[in-house]
């Protein structure tokens, strides 16, 4: 009896370990299979983005500094400084009673324009800089947002400032639309403490209904359709002109 036990327990302890060897080699197999079929192209994925986005930040400076050499100091009315939202919007269709200038880079942070203000403005010494930045790294934005704003008052002591909010959104985009609207009362506010102007595209461009932005104004709920870009003239040419007189 003893026997047969001691077999029986023998058998069953190797049962259960070849159950445990089983579920890991499983185990070892799926990661094999993340790491090779997920992970790894995933991140080939993202390099190849930032590569993308690194070149065409290039061209885009390369662009500017060739502009700055066409204009004296405070020759241009206007420059628009941001991300995608201002590289996506034809200020020279918008505003053809000035001088204006984009320098909008798709893409870009705080971070990245705080990097890029020397050519993108101090260069250009434009007499108004509308400033719309934050949407792709709201949750760290304010890191250096000050920094972006001492900088330009430091450098630019002649330029007036247009701080503009961040737009409401919808879809995935729209998740973060609290955030953005807390974010907002910090521009407002930081504007207030600089002596800049504010100016809310939030409120312009939202929709109580659904609360988030209003369909026919956005593309992709982030970004903005030729409706969406009328708003932003409507909204920025009052300021615009009570800075510049015209």
């Amino acid at each position: 009896m003893k026997k047969l036990l001691k077999k029986l327990f023998k058998t069953k302890k190797r049962g259960i370990l070849t159950c445990v060897c089983l579920l890991l080699l499983t185990g070892i197999i799926w990661g094999l299979c993340f790491l090779f079929f997920d992970y790894i192209p995933e991140q080939k994925k993202k390099a190849e983005w930032a590569r993308q986005v690194e070149e065409y930040t290039q061209k885009k400076l390369e662009t500017y500094r060739a502009e700055n050499e066409l204009y004296d100091d405070y020759e241009v009315d206007v420059a628009f400084i941001g991300d995608s939202l201002t590289d996506g919007y034809d200020v020279k269709n918008y505003y053809p009673q000035y001088v204006v200038s984009n320098r909008g880079i798709g893409g870009d942070t705080t971070t990245r324009v705080k990097e890029r203000l020397q050519v993108s403005l101090y260069d250009l010494k434009p007499k108004v800089v509308v400033m719309l930045i934050g949407a792709n790294n709201m949750d760290t934005m304010f890191d250096d947002y000050e920094d972006l704003l001492i900088g330009i008052k430091e450098n630019l002591p002649n330029s007036k400032v247009v701080l503009v909010s961040l737009t409401s959104m919808s879809g995935e985009w729209g998740k973060k639309n609290e955030l953005a609207a807390y974010s907002n009362v910090k521009i407002k506010l930081y504007a207030e403490k600089y002596g800049f102007e504010y100016v809310d595209l939030y409120s312009a461009l939202f929709n109580l209904e659904t609360g988030q932005i209003r369909d026919e104004y956005t593309t992709d709920g982030g970004h903005q359709t030729s409706k969406g870009y009328e708003v932003f003239t409507r909204e920025i040419t009052p300021v615009l002109e009570r800075l510049l007189g015209r």
